[in-house]
């Protein structure tokens, strides 16, 4: 049997890293890409295959997918769509150009590259695509409508790629995550400083005594619940594997525990909930 061959994004820390060497410990042969050609040659050292692939970046779709085909012969078994960024601040304190920049990162490469992936694999009859969503996907948090808002819209884009492909031989699978440890935090200090207008906001002290004074510690405190990113690679296990994978994979107890009050409680109340949260 030939190895099966795995694209990930995002493999410069965290999820993406874990996956990439937890799927390679499986015998799977992994393209363990990143956005920056730095970490490109940092996993390269480590034993990877890691093409130069940036959501903002249309070319480097392009020319990145086309390296893993080169070295594949043209095929490719699986995607793990995984690569985001995140830009905390209110609604009415995100510029235009910063949302457009997250949404490219967050969802329009994401079309991007799985929109080239899928001909690959309906030519070959077979494929798995995953997409690396999260708990707010389905639930939405203060100072979080950027995200919020792309991962909402994959969940949505998930569901119907899912529908049109239900005849065919490809599954498609969302993963949705709680609180992981990675390198989230320190990414989300530097959109937020470099793009929201925080001390002319009227969310200032708002501003100061929650994301600004946790972006200043020197030593990130885990979250309720925070579990690490290898509990995401034993879902994307059953998804890659699994005869049948699921639509939906929950990781972390808050995933699960928000899903269940989404469906039983009012709007009002889950909104007062999520605020004393």
């Amino acid at each position: 049997m030939s190895q099966k061959s795995l694209l990930i994004t995002g493999c410069s820390s965290g999820i993406g890293l874990a996956a990439a060497q937890t799927m390679r410990d499986r015998g799977w042969r992994v393209f363990a890409s990143c956005r920056s050609q730095k970490d490109c040659k940092r996993l390269i050292k480590q034993g990877f295959e890691s093409p130069l692939i940036d959501y903002c970046a249309p070319d480097t779709i392009r020319s990145g997918l086309k390296d893993v085909l080169e070295a594949t012969g043209g095929t490719l078994d699986a995607l793990f769509n995984n690569g985001a960024r995140g830009l905390p601040g209110a609604v009415e304190d995100l510029p235009a150009a910063g949302l457009r920049t997250l949404m490219e990162s967050n969802l329009i490469g994401w079309h991007d590259l799985t929109q080239q992936v899928l001909p690959v694999m309906r030519k070959q009859g077979h494929g798995r695509i995953v997409n690396n969503s999260s708990v707010l996907g389905y639930v939405s948090l203060r100072y979080r409508g950027a995200y919020v808002a792309s991962k909402h819209a994959l969940e949505g884009w998930s569901d119907c790629l899912r529908l049109e492909l239900r005849d065919t031989p490809l599954h498609v699978s969302l993963i949705q995550p709680g609180p992981i440890t990675s390198a989230m935090r320190r990414n989300n200090a530097t959109q937020f400083f470099h793009w929201i207008d925080w001390e002319n906001s009227p969310h200032a002290e708002a501003y100061r005594t929650g994301l600004v004074k946790r972006f200043s510690q020197k030593k990130a405190s885990l979250d309720p619940f925070e579990l690490p990113a290898s509990a995401v690679c034993d879902k994307l296990i059953h998804a890659l594997e699994a005869p049948r994978p699921r639509a939906r994979y929950r990781v972390t107890k808050p995933a699960h525990f928000m899903n269940v009050l989404r469906r039983t409680l009012p709007t009002e109340i889950l909104d007062w909930v999520i605020a004393k949260g």
